[in-house]
């Protein structure tokens, strides 16, 4: 298992990353707009189901690859870390999304939406990337089975992830008043987050080229 400090960091690094402006915050406001806040709620909770099925693919192939090659897998981790520092530099290159812009959607139940957005989720290359760069980095192979790690750390990310989504879709109304009033939030956030990605790969890659 995870130390309480490994798993404290994750979380805050998961929670900021969550809350960022991002594809799937934007959808899920434009659902709440449109539909209202179950449909919001459907959205979110389809985006969850899609994440924990990369979760669980992510671990066992990660373990596998562990397992059999340890190489690979300092490999894969490099990558990883080479991967973050590109998205904390493209995070920190976007531009702010355009909060007074509310974006239409085709009406539909909520048993579709949840359907079509666990199908967005799986269909999302990055989400694949982003959890084959991210849940890596976190793992310590003397803290116990590196696929029990990579799950816990999964789920607590697809949780985290769960709860700033349903927010969104609860709060969505009065949210995206906020920030069509505060528009250099979402820049910041930007910020924040791009740095905390950049800094997150640099650390990582100079630990792993220090320990070889």
């Amino acid at each position: 298992m995870p130390s309480i400090e490994l798993l404290t960091t994750f979380a805050l690094a998961s929670l900021l990353l969550s809350l960022s402006p991002g594809p799937s915050n934007l959808y899920i406001m434009a659902r709440s707009l449109s539909q209202g806040r179950n449909a919001g709620m459907a959205a979110a909770g389809g985006l969850a189901i899609g994440s924990l099925i990369y979760v669980l693919a992510t671990a066992l192939g990660l373990a596998a690859i562990f397992k059999y090659s340890p190489v690979a897998y300092t490999a894969l981790k490099l990558a990883g870390a080479a991967y973050l520092v590109y998205l904390g530099i493209q995070t920190l290159r976007n531009k702010s999304p355009d909060t007074n812009a509310r974006v239409q959607v085709e009406p539909w139940s909520a048993a579709k939406i949840f359907r079509q957005s666990v199908v967005v989720e799986l269909t999302n290359p990055k989400t694949a990337l982003f959890f084959l760069a991210f849940l890596p980095q976190f793992v310590r192979p003397d803290a116990g089975a590196v696929t029990s790690q990579l799950l816990v750390l999964g789920l607590v990310y697809a949780l985290i992830a769960l709860c700033c989504d349903l927010l969104v879709a609860c709060l969505s109304d009065k949210l995206g008043d906020w920030l069509a009033h505060h528009a250099s939030f979402p820049y910041w956030q930007d910020r924040i987050s791009g740095t905390l990605l950049l800094g997150l790969g640099i650390f990582i890659a100079a630990d792993e080229l220090k320990n070889d």
